[in-house]
């Protein structure tokens, strides 16, 4: 038998079309629920959650703030608590000016914040440009340290440290207070994680263009970790300022002490006063808060820098 073929026509035959896709909606599978715009049921969950962590976190500062200002004849123990005082005074701080010298203790502090900030943005570049950008021998050694020391607490080298300072004859001086805290190894971690982000190919490109290590680190490696040395010199500072024990076994002269050691001989000698506890509390905190709120805007700025400037 004989098999008959008919020709199509060529008419026949559709044509496929090009697929058109909209670029400016985002794509979702039908049936699909965008992620990026919450139901009503979890936007109201969310602003609970911020409430209550806003209540939490804030609460306590408002309610030091207020019975600061509080006068003797206000009870600060009433419940609900009156964030607002009915007779606002500013006796409580006078007593805390007369009581310590409140301004020698926060010099102390500020001489102690601003060295470890300045040292701990220099020796962190350093260390973090040589760990993340450079290629040596030993180079995890020198890792297994660094971890290692964030294992163990504090108080757990307190009495190697004060044993040293005091062999090198600073004991009971700020400067005992300031060496321990010269560099962090933490600090040294966070810039190294930075400088890992650059591309080797830049810094090869520059070496082969005739830079040496400080024209890389000024131009190409600066710019790029600038946001994480921002965080890293905050973060000194704040650290250096609530610093508690180590100044507290370091100096024994009241004249020296720094401002959060100051503050605790001002809870010893008014320990039933709470109103100027309170106050004292608040001149210890204000200058943080202040610090922050000044240069909140480039510490975000600086974080989210990211990628190789050009």
């Amino acid at each position: 038998m004989r098999t008959q073929q008919h020709d199509i026509p060529a008419t026949a035959v559709p044509t496929p079309q090009p697929v058109r896709v909209n670029h400016d909606r985002p794509y979702r599978m039908k049936g699909s629920v965008d992620i990026l715009k919450p139901s009503l049921g979890g936007l109201i969950a969310k602003y609970v959650l911020l409430f209550a962590i806003l209540v939490v976190m804030v609460f306590p500062f408002l309610w030091q703030l207020s019975t600061s200002f509080k006068g003797a004849v206000e009870n600060i123990y009433d419940f609900p608590p009156s964030i607002i005082p009915q007779a606002p005074t500013l006796d409580n701080y006078r007593t805390v000016f007369n009581t310590i010298p409140v301004l020698t203790y926060a010099w102390h502090s500020l001489l102690v914040g601003v060295g470890t900030v300045l040292t701990n943005v220099v020796f962190a570049t350093l260390g973090g440009y040589a760990l993340g950008c450079m290629t040596f021998r030993g180079k995890g050694l020198v890792f297994a340290v660094l971890f290692s020391t964030l294992l163990l607490p504090g108080e757990v080298t307190l009495t190697s440290q004060y044993l040293t300072v005091k062999s090198l004859g600073m004991a009971n001086t700020l400067w005992g207070v300031f060496i321990p805290g010269v560099i962090s190894a933490i600090n040294i971690l966070l810039v190294t994680a930075a400088c890992r982000m650059i591309p080797k190919e830049i810094l090869d490109a520059a070496t082969m263009d005739g830079a040496n290590t400080l024209q890389r680190l000024r131009h190409i490696v600066w710019p790029n970790i600038r946001g994480m040395v921002s965080v890293v010199a905050l973060f000194a500072f704040i650290g250096a300022w609530d610093d508690f024990l180590w100044p507290l076994v370091v100096l024994s002269d009241p004249a020296k002490y720094t401002l959060t050691v100051g503050m605790e001989y001002l809870n010893s000698s008014l320990g039933a006063n709470p109103r100027a506890i309170a106050a004292g509390t608040m001149i210890a905190l204000v200058p943080i808060i202040l610090l922050f709120a000044t240069l909140q805007k480039q510490f975000f700025k600086g974080v989210e820098e990211g990628g190789v400037k050009g």
